[in-house]
């Protein structure tokens, strides 16, 4: 009994040493010390698709997948959550090891599936995320704003001076400014408020509904413009949108209609990888018409739910590449008149004031649906969603927090004041 016990072990140790071989894998010995474990359910980490029986005692040799990476070796599930992949189970793994890896490899799954990515760090809230991407501005804004409040014994034109002050300096616009202040001298001569604490509450009231533009439902099938100026992050942003979208169920296919900038396709096809959606290019300086056309036909074909169009960087005073913009519109209405078409504007937070005379410019050529604010973990100046609120009157549907992936969130005005305050 004991010579087929040990003959049984043996056997199931080479069979998981042999189906793991070319994964980089070792056998440690039996050393526990050595082996990873999972971060949410404390149990040994087992390659992704070895043998269950034995798969404990194999430890990964190689790194972590990374956001982006291809390694098809580098994926490693804890052996408590690898029957539900044997079993063939889609369903997203609550487990994660460190580091930053997607929970279903990219390459593996079906081209259009959706491709959920992970890193260190997320279960950290979205609030929070927010609130972390926010600091520059809430340092700079809140800041100076609790500062006032702690010194001001009582509110008069001072402290109103004082506060106005502080709102223009964190890009919030003249316009939006004298709305919040003359707002708030009503509700504290209103409500006879004294204390400057209950002033600070009734201008995060304020603010909230400042910024609250409700936004049109979205309709099926779509195609989305996606526009701005050079370096503003469109072709991210578009990467990014395509993960949102495809995870919630919707096909995708991405069209690469920024043929001017060298390489643009190149990188949207990196993004198309590793969303595993489908993109339309052609060549290098081709009609960028003639590539939303082709789009337009894959989407029909395919039956797409969403086609996201990479326009190319264009100055807001350059009036030949604005009547492209025309064209590729004129377009998509003749050959895809059933589609909602939105475009949407991509702005850096970090230019301020600078892309709000960018989003007027673009306003006159192409309706603009919605604006999409990226880097603003990257500047102090967060006050400009309360100035394109004002002087646009258009709705922010995303920002930009951060790098990651998933660190594109939608915009809801009582998080983000939230996140100041």
């Amino acid at each position: 009994m004991l010579k087929c016990l040990w003959a049984g072990g043996i056997t199931g140790c080479l069979f998981a040493a042999e189906f793991s071989c070319c994964r980089g894998f070792r056998l440690c010995g039996g050393d526990k010390g050595a082996m990873e474990t999972d971060e949410v359910c404390g149990r040994p980490l087992a390659p992704f698709g070895a043998a269950t029986f034995g798969a404990s005692w194999l430890v990964p040799e190689r790194p972590i997948r990374t956001v982006g990476s291809l390694d098809k070796h580098a994926d490693t599930v804890c052996k408590c959550h690898q029957l539900n992949r044997e079993k063939g189970s889609r369903e997203e793994l609550p487990c994660r090891v460190k580091g930053q890896r997607p929970l279903r490899s990219p390459e593996a799954a079906p081209l259009g599936s959706p491709v959920t990515y992970m890193k260190e760090g997320m279960t950290m809230g979205l609030f929070a995320k927010l609130r972390e991407g926010l600091t520059k501005t809430r340092d700079t804004l809140m800041g100076r704003v609790d500062t006032l409040v702690k010194e001001t014994r009582k509110i008069d034109e001072d402290f109103y001076e004082e506060l106005e002050d502080i709102l223009l300096m964190s890009d919030c616009g003249m316009k939006a400014t004298t709305a919040i202040m003359d707002e708030l001298r009503r509700r504290v001569s209103e409500n006879k408020v004294k204390d400057a604490d209950t002033a600070k509450q009734m201008l995060k009231d304020i603010m909230i509904e400042q910024m609250d533009i409700p936004r049109p439902p979205l309709r099926w099938p779509m195609v989305m413009l996606v526009v701005g100026v050079n370096g503003a992050g469109k072709t991210t942003t578009i990467g990014k949108l395509a993960l949102r979208f495809q995870n919630i169920g919707r096909r995708i296919i991405l069209c690469a209609a920024d043929t001017f900038r060298a390489a643009a396709a190149d990188q949207l096809t990196v993004w198309a990888e590793r969303a595993r959606v489908p993109i339309v290019k052609h060549a290098e300086g081709a009609d960028p018409a003639a590539v939303v056309y082709d789009g337009i036909q894959s989407a029909k074909a395919q039956g797409a739910d969403l086609l996201i169009v990479d326009t190319a960087g264009r100055l807001h005073n350059k009036k030949n590449l604005m009547d492209e913009l025309n064209k590729m519109r004129r377009v998509i209405d003749r050959e895809f008149p059933e589609a909602d078409v939105r475009c949407m504007l991509v702005l850096d937070a970090t230019t301020g004031q600078n892309g709000l005379a960018q989003a007027r410019a673009f306003k006159e050529v192409c309706e603009i649906g919605g604006i999409i604010l990226t880097k603003l973990d990257g500047t102090a100046k967060g006050g400009i969603a309360l100035a394109i609120r004002q002087e646009l009157e258009v709705p922010v549907w995303y920002i930009g927090v951060g790098e990651g992936i998933d660190d594109l969130q939608p915009f809801n005005a009582k998080d983000f004041v939230e996140a100041l305050f």
